[in-house]
Formats: structure tokens, C-alpha cells, sequence
């Protein structure tokens, strides 16, 4: 038997042999395999990169530091037409065939830059034009019946119980351009046909011994308010819920890159929920523009250099609805104050514009004829004269003040005008 298994290793150099030669075919077919069942590689550069990039800083997607900045319009548009991948000489090309979307797939986007109607349908109402007047009008008729601290921002407001139940944030300014500052943006988002966004606010006159204050005459003593000062009387709202700002402006600045609204690809497979909200963002940042207002996302972004994380916050003076409306709230930093200090925030303001290319109608249609007319600050004061009875204790913008919102007026024109060009 030993002898036997001695002879045996004579065939085995020929198998190995034949084993050896089998190697190559085996591993192509197993390479074959593992390709077969790897994803579709990425789209070719200079192609929308959709989710592909998403959240990736532009020297990692091989673009220029110093490139253009995405506008709204161009990242928020849906293509119409699906797209079919094709191979050419050994390079990968995208290529837009003729087949239209399922029928039940609406564009969120109509002429380049306008949210469809069928969009702006879903937006939830707001404060209605009628109920805000009839607010308004009981307000200036009741009294204050109880003043509370807390709820109302500044230690040195108050929250409100009126004589007919309701309540409101009574607001005291530091100075008076505050709560000018608060009353002329609550009338300017009126000409722009945004108004029920804020909740209705109106002017008050504290007076101890007037009948509207009377009832609270002791806890005006100890809030320290001057007789005869102007303070804002603002509806109370419950269940209002904190905001972040979404991923077009909350994900790109809390990395530290330059704004960057969502991308084609991604807004196909977003909510009509998610939807809605950005056409009220677009408002919105248009809105805290032309009042330099930066006490809202604007202090987040000015934050950031030394909290990373604020973007991932709440939005400051920003709150929604249980219907999904967003409320602009306490928008006493816009016009006056805000315009003095111009200077320091339009370099957090002119970027967040820039940044949106897509309005609605209504908005880009009035500003195109305030831009027209040239009257910006007439149509204000038009409006503030005669909705609010006390406007002249507060007074209206100087001529100067004028002029910068007329030229903000203006720019927000040709920023519309250059999303259209492109």
C-alpha cells in the first residue's frame, strides 16, 4: 500500500495545470456578476447632479470654489420630459426622450420662475382680510382687562386678556422706530399681497387713565411703560409650533457653504406638504428683503460663526400653523431700524434673495408695478393712512428711508427679471 501512494503524485501536476488555466474564466465570469449587480455610476459632469451630490461641498464635486450660485429657478425646476441613458464612442450622455410624465405628476414650477397655481392652491389661507379687519376693530374698541408677563418675546411686553375674550402681545418698544419698524412692515406685506401671513396688528396709546387701560392701571405701574407711549397691540395665536429653515437654506449654511437651493432631482419626489412651505419661504425671504428685517433667518445665518448647528434651530420670529401656515411674526426690526444698519446684514440679505428664483405671481406682478411706477413708499403710505388711526403719532418713513425702499423695490425687479433670462 505504501508503494502504491508513492505512484499517485504522477497525475497530479497535469490537474494542477489544468486547474491553473480554469482561473482566468472563473474570475471574468464572478467579475461579470459583481457588475451586474453594482448601481448606475453617476451622471457625467456638467449634468444635473440631483441626488447624487447632495450635500457634497463643490471642490468634491470637482467644481470651482468661485463658480456661479444656483438660483431657486434653475434647481427647482422639473424637467418635463423623462431622460434615457445612452453610451457614445465609450462616453456617457444623457439624452431627453419625448415621453411626457404620468398624468397624475404636476410641475411645481409653471413659466420658469412662478409657482403653479395648482402649488399656490394648497397654501393654507392665513389670516383672512376679513377676519383681520374685524379683529382689528374689536381690539381698538376693548379693554385690556389683565396684563401677564412672558409669551410675548421682550421682557418688557406683556400678554394681553381683552375685555372680549381675546388676547394679543402688547409690545413695547425700546424706541419708538420699533414699533413704527412693526407697523410699516405689517401694512408694506399688504401692498404686496402677503399680508395674511402676519397675524393683525394695530397701535395702542397707553394712557392709566384712558378707558381702554383703566381696568389694568396697577400693572401698568410696575411695567415701567411711559404714559402716552405708542405700543403694538398683536393677535394672540395658539398652537404655534417652532420652524427650521429647510434644506435650500438650513442644510447649505450649517455646512458652511455657500447657499444652495434643492436640486431638480430632488424635488420630484418631494410632498406636496414640503412644497407648500417653500412657496410661504419665498414670500418670505422677498419680504425680509425689502425691509432689511434681519431678525429672522438672517441672525441665524449671521450666528453661524460661532454655532454650527444654528441652522438645525428654530427660525427666529418664525412659527406654523397647525395648518401647515407659516406666521411672520414680530417684525419690528424691518424699514427703520433695519435700514440703519444695512451695512452689516445685506451681506446675509442679498445672498438669501439671490438664492430664491421662484415667486409667486401675485408678488413678482406687484412688485413689477411699484418698480414701474416708482411708488414704493406712496402706496405705503396710502395704505398705512388709512388703516391705521394712529399712524401720526409714529409718523412715516423719512425721505431717505424712502428712497432705500424704493431702490430695494428695484432690485428685487431685476432679480426677477434675470431669473426670467436665464
Amino acid at each position: 500500500m505504501k508503494r502504491a501512494k508513492r505512484a499517485a503524485p504522477g497525475p497530479l501536476p497535469v490537474l494542477g495545470l489544468l486547474l491553473l488555466g480554469a482561473l482566468p474564466g472563473l474570475w471574468t465570469v464572478l467579475l461579470r456578476r459583481e457588475a451586474a449587480a453594482l448601481p448606475e455610476p453617476r451622471p457625467p459632469a456638467g449634468q444635473s447632479p440631483g441626488r447624487w451630490d447632495w450635500g457634497r461641498s463643490p471642490a468634491a464635486r470637482g467644481e470651482s470654489g468661485g463658480g456661479g450660485q444656483k438660483t431657486f429657478r434653475t434647481l427647482l425646476a422639473v424637467p418635463a420630459a423623462a431622460t434615457e441613458r445612452e453610451e457614445r464612442d465609450g462616453e456617457e450622455r444623457l439624452a431627453v426622450t419625448d415621453s411626457q410624465p404620468p398624468a397624475d405628476t404636476a410641475s411645481p414650477v409653471e413659466r420658469g420662475i412662478f409657482w403653479s397655481r395648482e402649488l399656490e392652491e394648497q397654501v393654507p389661507p392665513g389670516f383672512a382680510a376679513e377676519e383681520a379687519a374685524a379683529w382689528l376693530s374689536a381690539a381698538r374698541a376693548a379693554r385690556v382687562a389683565s396684563l401677564e408677563r412672558g409669551g410675548c418675546g421682550r421682557s418688557s411686553n406683556r400678554l394681553a386678556r381683552l375685555s372680549d375674550g381675546s388676547r394679543a402681545c402688547v409690545r413695547y418698544g425700546i424706541n419708538p422706530e420699533q414699533i413704527q419698524g412693526e407697523a410699516l412692515s405689517y401694512h408694506l406685506a399688504g401692498v404686496l399681497g402677503m399680508q395674511e401671513r402676519l397675524p393683525p396688528m394695530a397701535l395702542a396709546l397707553v394712557e392709566a387713565r384712558g378707558r381702554q387701560w383703566e381696568p389694568v392701571r396697577e400693572e401698568l405701574r410696575g411695567s415701567h411703560w411711559a404714559e402716552g407711549a405708542v405700543v403694538s397691540l398683536t393677535r394672540w395665536v395658539d398652537n404655534l409650533t417652532a420652524v427650521v429653515a429647510p434644506a435650500p437654506w438650513g442644510a447649505e449654511a450649517g455646512a458652511g457653504r455657500r447657499l444652495q437651493p434643492l436640486s431638480a432631482g430632488e424635488l420630484v419626489g418631494l410632498p406636496p406638504s414640503q412644497l407648500v412651505e417653500l412657496v410661504q419661504w419665498s414670500d418670505l425671504i422677498l419680504f425680509d428683503y425689502l425691509t432689511a428685517n434681519f431678525d429672522r433667518l438672517v441672525s441665524n445665518l449671521f450666528s453661524l460663526q460661532w454655532d454650527p448647528r444654528v441652522m438645525r434651530r428654530a427660525t427666529s420670529n418664525l412659527l406654523r400653523a397647525p395648518d401647515g401656515g407659516l406666521v411672520f411674526m414680530d417684525n419690528e426690526a424691518g424699514l427703520v431700524h433695519g435700514y440703519r444698519l444695512l451695512a452689516m446684514w445685506d451681506p446675509y440679505n442679498e445672498p438669501l434673495l439671490r438664492s430664491v428664483c421662484v415667486f409667486r405671481e401675485g408678488t413678482a406682478r406687484r412688485v413689477a408695478e411699484l418698480h414701474r411706477r416708482r411708488s414704493a413708499a406712496a402706496e405705503l403710505r396710502r395704505r398705512y393712512r388709512a388703516r391705521e388711526p394712529l399712524w401720526a403719532r409714529l409718523g412715516f418713513l423719512s425721505e431717505r428711508q424712502a428712497e432705500l425702499l424704493q431702490a430695494r423695490v428695484d432690485f428685487v425687479h431685476r432679480h426677477i427679471a434675470h431669473c426670467r433670462a436665464q
